[in-house]
């Protein structure tokens, strides 16, 4: 495995690689209305860590440049058509440190945004030459099961009786299915066989479900500044996440008390105090706790790749269990 130094690197020249993918694409300049916003998405400063996973995994297999270009822009495409209604969805005004598509329009340009990324998203997946019904088939299913997930994430909202269980069956169609997907591509781009892909897709998916965790702590302890994004969204729409949930588990009435107290702050304040709380009742260590016996679950999953070559994969694994936005 290359040193930090070196492993970050890569990373920076395969954002690099992605950004100017997505900015090379041959978008009409007509009609303003639809093209001046999907510029505007594909121009955000997104971590690319979904078409990143996917070309870690393709040089594995030594997939084809062309396929690992295609379908690593078709999946940044996908997460971000995703955003754009999320955030409608969610009422969020910031992501990644820019006014959201909604916030800047309006919610229709926004719905029109989202639909148009997604359909650029569909003709790239169709570029891929290597199994190339079976990779169009497969990302239209985890499609699907974003959408469902989503659905869930609604469907929760101020459900106090939401379990742990359910809480990570919808992550893991909202999140970890996307991610899953990614590793899978990069199995299939390579002609790997359906057990080492569906292996490759269990490892995505319980890493999504590391990187969601993470999500719901760091919308209680970062800043926007450092995240993006718009925080403390998750508190006002009454969502369910692992900290809510182990809270709610763990001491319900004084839980319950809490939630009372908290009026008339701001959207900072309102994060701070959620913070402290987790922080003071050990709900934030044990979903640390809880990351850090995913990322092994992931990892076990990787035991189809030759040690020698795991590497890479062991170093974004340990990014996402170590990120901080």
């Amino acid at each position: 495995m290359a040193g930090t130094d070196d492993y970050l690197q890569l990373i920076a020249r395969l954002q690099g690689e992605i950004q100017k993918g997505l900015d090379e694409l041959d978008l009409p300049a007509e009609p303003r209305y639809l093209y001046d916003p999907v510029r505007y998405i594909i121009a955000g400063k997104g971590k690319r860590l979904r078409p990143i996973l996917l070309q870690l995994v393709g040089e594995i297999y030594s997939a084809s440049a062309s396929d690992l270009k295609n379908a690593g822009l078709a999946v940044e495409l996908l997460h971000n058509f995703t955003l754009v209604h999320d955030d409608i969805m969610d009422g969020d005004d910031q992501r990644h440190g820019q006014p959201t598509v909604h916030n800047k329009w309006d919610e229709s340009t926004a719905i029109l945004t989202g639909d148009g990324i997604f359909a650029i998203s569909q003709l790239l997946i169709g570029k891929v030459e290597t199994n190339p019904l079976l990779c169009w088939t497969r990302f239209n299913e985890a499609i699907l099961e974003v959408c469902e997930g989503q659905a869930y994430d609604k469907e929760f909202e101020d459900d106090n009786n939401i379990t742990m269980d359910q809480y990570l069956m919808m992550v893991t169609k909202k999140t970890g299915n996307l991610i899953g997907l990614c590793a899978e591509l990069g199995g299939m781009l390579g002609d790997q066989s359906r057990d080492t892909c569906q292996a490759l897709y269990e490892y995505g998916v319980i890493l999504g479900q590391a990187f969601q965790i993470q999500d719901d702590m760091l919308e209680i302890s970062a800043s926007p500044a450092k995240m993006g994004k718009s925080l403390g969204s998750d508190i006002a729409a009454g969502k369910q996440t692992a900290l809510t949930i182990l809270a709610r588990e763990r001491n319900a009435d004084e839980w319950q008390r809490f939630q009372a107290e908290q009026t008339d702050l701001s959207e900072l304040e309102l994060c701070s105090a959620y913070y402290d709380y987790y922080r003071v009742t050990g709900i934030l260590e044990l979903c640390r706790k809880m990351t850090g016996e995913l990322i092994a679950d992931a990892l076990a999953k990787l035991e189809i790749i030759p040690e020698a070559e795991r590497g890479n994969l062991l170093a974004f694994s340990e990014l996402v269990l170590n990120r901080k936005k």
